[in-house]
């Protein structure tokens, strides 16, 4: 079977540390063949530093070099959309960052555009990959939980606004904590539910801290320059009844420095996902069971390994172009709520 020809669309830590590592390992699936960045000199610095062939600040230019047929988007969030559009215009496969784009319609547009296409669009929340993941969804199946009908999913940092990048600027990322934490939650929480729709969404999004400044345990960020939410709090309720609890903070006067969990209440068992644990009954006990020995594993390899599934038809639980759209409506109500 002939490898596939991956290029990396953007040139930041993102790929560097993330994506090519993990395509590196997957060597005996995918040929690394082109990096490209607006920034051209850190296109060709990034493919030197791992013996990439080819980098480009032209993407357009690339597809017509290299005509790879997997492409990584590692972007800035506003470029998801015009990138990944590219890409499937261009018969390539594409694993984009999350989110999946600044507003609902341009994915549910990338959506189409793949399914017309028949490629596969997939989004890089790699949550789905852990250990404690896998088994929370392997009780679900054999009925350990019952029916879900309530979810609190948490993504909160003391003091964690980011003091680099773009991560502050609305313009370019199109929201705060919601936008870079709480998807990868949210995500979790709707999957757990099937990927429903909700009904109802009531939700309120906060800048005290973001706006006022303080110490910060990710470096410094300017408040005047603070554009977007740092902190977000929005309740889901479902057709079915079911509903979902979702915290997502950058900055929030909390305990600890980082509380990233789901919980997950069933009508015959619950369970918490980190550490992972099952609320259940046992011999007519109530009981709590824990897993000492689950792996840890590079819940980026799993992903990257899952997309490349997904393109070859395996099965595979890497976050389709469908789910991503659904997840992005969500994401656009959560702060259409907030403004109300």
């Amino acid at each position: 079977m002939p490898k596939f020809k991956a290029a990396i669309i953007g040139g930041g830590s993102i790929a560097d540390k993330n994506h090519i590592p993990a395509l590196k390992n997957l060597s005996d699936l995918v040929d690394i063949v082109a990096v490209c960045s607006r920034d051209g000199s850190k296109a060709r610095a990034l493919a030197d530093q791992h013996g990439i062939p080819h980098a480009f600040a032209d993407a357009a230019e690339m597809y017509r070099t290299c005509q790879p047929n997997v492409v990584i988007n590692c972007t800035p969030n506003t470029l998801h959309y015009p990138f990944t559009m590219q890409a499937l215009e261009n018969n390539c496969h594409v694993l984009c960052e999350k989110p999946p784009a600044l507003h609902a319609h341009q994915a549910r547009e990338m959506a189409d555009l793949a399914a017309q296409k028949g490629l596969i669009l997939a989004y890089n929340l790699q949550l789905r990959q852990t250990s404690e993941w896998e088994l929370l969804m392997r009780c679900k199946t054999n009925g350990q939980l019952g029916d879900i009908y309530h979810i609190k999913a948490n993504f909160l940092r003391r003091r964690g606004i980011p003091g680099w990048g773009y991560f502050t600027n609305r313009e370019m990322q199109g929201g705060g904590a919601l936008m870079d934490l709480g998807v990868h939650v949210l995500d979790l929480a709707l999957c757990a539910l099937d990927y429903a729709v909700p009904a109802n969404i009531l939700a309120n999004t906060y800048d005290f801290i973001g706006k006022t400044g303080g110490k910060g345990l990710m470096g410094s960020w300017d408040p005047q320059k603070f554009e977007v939410e740092d902190a977000c709090m929005a309740y889901l309720s479902f057709p079915n009844k079911a509903s979902i609890m979702l915290s997502a903070s950058f900055a929030l006067n909390t305990k600890a420095d980082i509380d990233r969990n789901l919980e997950v209440f069933g009508t015959q068992g619950g369970a918490k996902l980190f550490p992972f644990s099952l609320y259940t009954e046992m011999a007519g006990e109530l009981a709590d069971v824990h897993f000492s020995y689950l792996e840890d594993v590079d819940i980026q390899l799993k992903n990257t390994a899952a997309f490349l599934d997904a393109c070859l038809g395996k099965p595979s639980n890497v976050c389709t172009a469908v789910q991503g759209a659904i997840l992005q409506e969500v994401v656009e109500r959560i702060y259409a709520s907030a403004e109300r």
